[in-house]
């Protein structure tokens, strides 16, 4: 029941996500933080580092989300195998995503990186709302069979 929601919320902040994300690759700002996963100012960053710091953060969480969705596409009792394929592969993207920001960066946005991360950031976005709209459309279909 609460997995459609889990699947929604991770959709969201992934397209909050890709909104910073292209912020930053349109305002010049991908090299601001130089360093990865940290900004030289460590943990909690500067003015300076703010806007790649909200960026790398919102990233994180994203990940967690989307691999913590994946697990419960089959771990939820009666999972659809729709579901559980349009999870999983979102969860590994995810990870993919991470791994490719960091190359990004180590590149000093290397053209074909950066294209490559949007391209795989796009088949994100892709698996994560088919499994968000499996989940609800499975999910009401599932009420109609149980009150018919």
């Amino acid at each position: 029941m609460y997995f459609k929601y889990l699947a929604l919320a991770s959709l969201v902040i992934l397209y909050s996500l890709m909104f910073i994300g292209g912020y930053l690759q349109a305002s010049g700002q991908g090299l601001t933080c130089p360093n990865w996963p940290l900004c030289p100012s460590g943990i909690l960053p500067s003015a300076q580092f703010l806007t790649e710091w909200i960026h790398r953060f919102i990233a994180a969480t994203t990940g967690v989300l989307i691999v913590a969705t994946a697990i419960c596409a089959w771990k939820t009792k009666g999972s659809h195998k729709k579901i559980r394929i349009t999870g999983t592969l979102a969860g590994v993207f995810a990870v993919s995503q991470i791994g490719l920001g960091a190359i990004v960066i180590n590149t000093k946005l290397h053209a074909v990186i950066v294209a490559i991360h949007n391209g795989v950031g796009i088949l994100l976005f892709a698996m994560t709302l088919l499994t968000v709209l499996f989940a609800f459309r499975i999910d009401q279909s599932q009420k109609i069979e149980t009150s018919a």
